[in-house]
């Protein structure tokens, strides 16, 4: 089962690309083919979204190959960075009616809880179909002490994610 993975932010060095490599290695793991997609390494102008028309083909067979998604986002003023939203709208029917998990990140308490329902309303209208069991990373600047504790609730998204993938018979 291929699952990519997308960072949300485009920051080098960003907490929540810890997190994502942490995910990553965790859906290896689980038993998850995947693949880490960086905004930074597709989009040619992070302020209009444009992409090389060799990366947009490549990025699309990716993403058309994908039986599910899991987004790992930094919250910014309780949303998501903008160049995931440009990364997002790059592609529709490459989405349609696969899976996502979103994976908040933040250094506050909620873990990037109000990314996370932003976020799920933009999945939807890609025709994505969004987790119940999103996984909050709060207080990222602890992450490398605490990041034993996020196993059981990435297992339990993997969990969901493998099921809807099975159950809408993708790829």
């Amino acid at each position: 089962m291929f699952v990519p993975i997308i960072l949300g932010t485009g920051r080098k060095g960003a907490n929540s690309e810890k997190v994502a490599e942490f995910v990553f290695e965790e859906a290896k793991n689980y038993g998850f083919e995947v693949e880490l997609i960086k905004p930074r390494d597709w989009l040619d102008s992070p302020f209009t979204g444009e992409m090389d028309e060799v990366k947009r083909k490549k990025l699309s067979d990716i993403f058309k190959r994908a039986n599910g998604f899991i987004i790992v986002s930094p919250e910014y003023n309780h949303s998501f960075p903008g160049e995931l939203k440009l990364l997002l709208d790059n592609f529709y029917e490459e989405y349609a009616h696969k899976p996502v998990g979103i994976c908040g990140v933040s250094v506050g308490q909620l873990g990037g809880a109000r990314m996370v329902e932003q976020l799920r309303l933009v999945c939807i209208e890609l025709s994505m179909i969004p987790l119940r069991n999103a996984v909050y990373f709060s207080n990222v600047q602890n992450f490398e002490k605490e990041k034993e504790t996020y196993r059981e609730f990435l297992l339990s998204m993997f969990d969901e994610l493998k099921y809807y993938s099975e159950k809408f018979g993708q790829n």
